[in-house]
């Protein structure tokens, strides 16, 4: 298995032909994580325990031929989208300690979908920023040349992408600011923002200030 190479489609079509398990899958994505994540700063908290956990069920689910679109497939989260049970600390020290009590639509979805979440990922603090140099806990590379910035605010998630630490990633784009799109220029990758994410925002990402 290649990870360097692959896309969510490639590894649908390979996860039910059954060519390697979602396990495989996430251990290889984790020990790219292991090797790279020291100089490059793209997350903040790794779950390999669960997503150990959510690869077998996974795995369970396409044995049974009940797969969806994005089971077994290994998602990277900002650290601004809430996860029940799990710190969303936006980047910032006021938020260190906050712990999630719910979970964002967006992660309902990907829950739904049996997806597998690596971890959180860095970000500009507060998600005011446009290059990941803002983190409170110290700034995010670019895995193509680590004396440059990888965007933002949602740099921890394009680097991991982009260092083939995740197959995906959620980032998230502020009222203003549109950074996805940013950053997606920056790797001359693709970014997708939903219509409504406005209204969403509020209750789906841990709480701050936005310029209205």
């Amino acid at each position: 298995m290649d990870i360097s190479k692959l896309t969510i489609v490639e590894a649908r079509r390979a996860l039910d032909a059954k060519e390697y398990s979602a396990l495989d899958l996430t251990n290889a994505y984790l020990d790219a994580i292991r090797a790279k994540d020291g100089e490059i700063h793209a997350y903040l908290e790794v779950w390999e325990k669960s997503a150990r956990d959510e690869a077998k069920t996974a795995d369970e689910k396409i044995r049974r031929g009940k797969a969806s679109t994005l089971t077994g497939i290994p998602i990277a989260i900002k650290d601004n989208i809430l996860v029940e049970g799990r710190v969303a600390s936006s980047a910032s020290k006021i938020l260190e300690h906050y712990v999630a009590t719910y979970d964002a639509t967006v992660i309902k979805k990907l829950k739904a979908q049996g997806a597998v979440f690596l971890g959180r990922t860095n970000m500009d603090e507060f998600a005011m920023g446009s290059s990941t140099e803002n983190s409170a806990f110290g700034p995010t590379k670019n895995p193509h040349d680590t004396k440059r910035v990888p965007g933002g605010s949602s740099g921890g998630s394009a680097a991991a992408v982009a260092a083939h630490m995740a197959l995906a990633a959620l980032g998230s784009a502020g009222i203003t600011y549109g950074t996805q799109r940013f950053e997606a220029d920056v790797w001359r990758g693709i970014a997708l923002r939903l219509d409504g994410a406005r209204l969403l925002a509020r209750s789906n990402r841990s709480a701050h200030a936005y310029r209205c």
